[in-house]
């Protein structure tokens, strides 16, 4: 199957100097990739590259079959769609206006939204079963719904590749869950995700594969269970983990003390930073009978 995305050798980062080499990296159809990564690694610099907005240090980037090096920003943003941690606009315009924005890739220099364009956006709203929403402010909604109108806004944009950079880090269990369902639902009808996040169960529970962004700016693609082993973890962490399966089938992390894990502190922003003995020790003795 041909690779919609494709990486080969590339080096990501700035005037010259590689903040990650090596990366050879495939989106197909209907796929999920999480990308995982402490804070400052290079996450966000690939991101960049991919999205055009970053030249490649080395290597080449093939967006369906064309050198993206080649190609002007209007034509990647026909192909690959950002959905970002948060919105940064003015909250006073309504969900469909800023949905409504996704189609501005489509427009020429000096057009406007017309029908057509207004009617994408809907569609994209009632996919994700949130077009009774259409009319609200972006500030009189909740976080959950707010994520989702940016990846309605994505999905109106009409491209096959969806680039997603941590879109559950601000979204309490209940709707990161039924985030992580909508993401899951989109490769169901064939869309291409790269989907970043600091929680190794999110790539258990929905990834086809992973990339990691490791100690020392390595980089490894594969498989979920052969890249997210219990070392890699540990390394990736700072933090003595382990793996576990549940009854049901499902793989949860824990630290190999015996403690339950709170994965929540991996989103933090300092969640890069090696954890302090003190910390990496303390476990209450309910949690080791656990």
């Amino acid at each position: 199957m041909t690779a919609r995305l494709s990486l080969d050798n590339v080096a990501i980062g700035y005037d010259g100097d590689a903040l990650v080499d090596g990366i050879d990296l495939e989106l197909h159809s209907g796929s999920i990739t999480c990308l995982m990564g402490a804070n400052g690694v290079g996450k966000t610099t690939l991101f960049k590259t991919l999205l055009g907005l970053l030249p490649p240090l080395r290597g080449r980037i093939w967006l369906a079959g064309r050198d993206i090096a080649a190609l002007k920003r209007d034509e990647i943003a026909r192909r690959v769609a950002l959905v970002p941690q948060a919105y940064q606009g003015d909250p006073s315009h309504t969900v469909l206006d800023i949905v409504v924005m996704g189609r501005t890739a489509r427009l020429g220099m000096f057009s406007t939204p017309g029908r057509d364009d207004v009617a994408a956006a809907w569609r994209a709203l009632d996919m994700l079963g949130i077009a009774s929403l259409g009319q609200r402010s972006a500030d009189r909604i909740s976080g959950g719904q707010r994520q989702l109108m940016l990846i309605a806004r994505a999905l109106a944009q009409d491209t096959e590749i969806i680039v997603m950079d941590e879109p559950t880090a601000s979204l309490d269990l209940s709707n990161r869950l039924a985030l992580l369902d909508q993401i899951r639902g989109l490769a169901e009808r064939g869309l291409s995700l790269l989907v970043s996040t600091h929680e190794p169960e999110h790539a258990f529970a929905i990834a086809d594969r992973v990339a990691v962004i490791g100690p020392g700016q390595r980089f490894a693609v594969g498989d979920v269970d052969q890249v997210l082993t219990p070392a890699r973890l540990s390394a990736l962490y700072g933090l003595a983990l382990d793996l576990e399966t549940t009854p049901s089938g499902r793989r949860v992390v824990s630290r190999a003390d015996g403690c339950v894990l709170d994965l929540s502190i991996m989103a933090r922003s300092d969640a890069a930073r090696p954890l302090r003995t003190a910390e990496a020790s303390e476990c209450t003795t309910s949690e080791r009978s656990s």
